[in-house]
């Protein structure tokens, strides 16, 4: 499949823009206007893409238009029956339970395909990722922020819950203490604070953010495709086993895999 299966209205209704150069895919939030606020059109954009990507795109860098990565949701959202044709937040709550949690869940498959180990995802952060925009952030494998960038997980303070796939990769990354201040407090997590305590891969001025994610990129895709596909995976499922065997065993069946691929590459059986 290629980029032209996707479907541009869309794209356009969700206000994303999407570039594939060889294997590098770049998710623009275009919205700057409204610091790149969502919608559910946001996340049903973001939901095409992932179904529609290539396979030969390795890489996906996910960015902000503008001085912001993203503000969170759209403030019509808490205030509109509707919003471009999808449900408010407050009706959500007058659907039957089914409906709501499938409506929910569809718009959790934008952000859960970031996490898929068939390629590596990069959030380049700079501004503000509140909400919604921290948890997209969080979505991706590794994160690139500026020195003014700041994070913060807005939910709980406005009477809601993180419900876009952000629980599980923050207390994976920072431990469940830290998740939870971060959480119910609602505050600010700025950039030199989110280095030390490992929400960001590596914080850098605002005019170096396109360099210095264009270099973790070019770093990444020097490995074998294969080889990084597996070490994703191995490492996405690590906390979840149940005793070092168990990982162990999944070591030994990836590099089997590894091997055979590599002596079918160079000729042998």
């Amino acid at each position: 499949m290629t980029e032209s299966v996707i479907d541009p209205g869309v794209l356009d209704r969700g206000h994303v823009r999407l570039t594939v150069r060889g294997s590098r895919a770049t998710i623009v939030l275009d919205r700057p206007d409204q610091l790149n606020a969502q919608t559910p059109d946001t996340w049903k954009a973001l939901r095409e893409i992932g179904q529609h990507l290539a396979p030969e795109v390795r890489v996906v860098v996910v960015r902000g238009e503008g001085r912001s990565f993203s503000a969170g949701l759209d403030r019509r959202l808490f205030e509109a029956e509707e919003v471009d044709g999808a449900p408010g937040l407050m009706s959500l709550a007058s659907r039957p339970v089914e409906q709501g949690d499938a409506e929910i869940a569809a718009f959790q498959q934008g952000f859960s395909w970031l996490r898929d180990p068939e390629r590596v995802t990069i959030a380049a952060v700079q501004g503000h990722a509140i909400g919604a925009g921290f948890q997209l952030a969080l979505a991706c494998d590794m994160r690139v922020l500026t020195t003014d960038a700041t994070l913060r997980m807005a939910e709980t303070s406005l009477g809601l819950v993180p419900d876009l796939g952000g629980t599980l990769p923050l207390v994976r990354a920072v431990g469940y203490s830290r998740a939870a201040d971060i959480c119910l407090t609602g505050r600010e997590v700025a950039a030199e604070e989110a280095a030390r305590i490992g929400l960001a891969n590596s914080v850098v001025e605002p005019d170096e953010l396109e360099a210095a994610t264009d270099r973790l990129v070019e770093a990444i895709t020097r490995s074998p495709a294969g080889a990084v596909r597996e070490t994703l995976a191995l490492l996405s499922q690590a906390e979840e086993a149940e005793d070092p065997e168990q990982q162990f065993a999944a070591e030994r069946a990836a590099q089997l895999r590894r091997l055979r691929e590599l002596v079918g590459d160079s000729g042998g059986e």
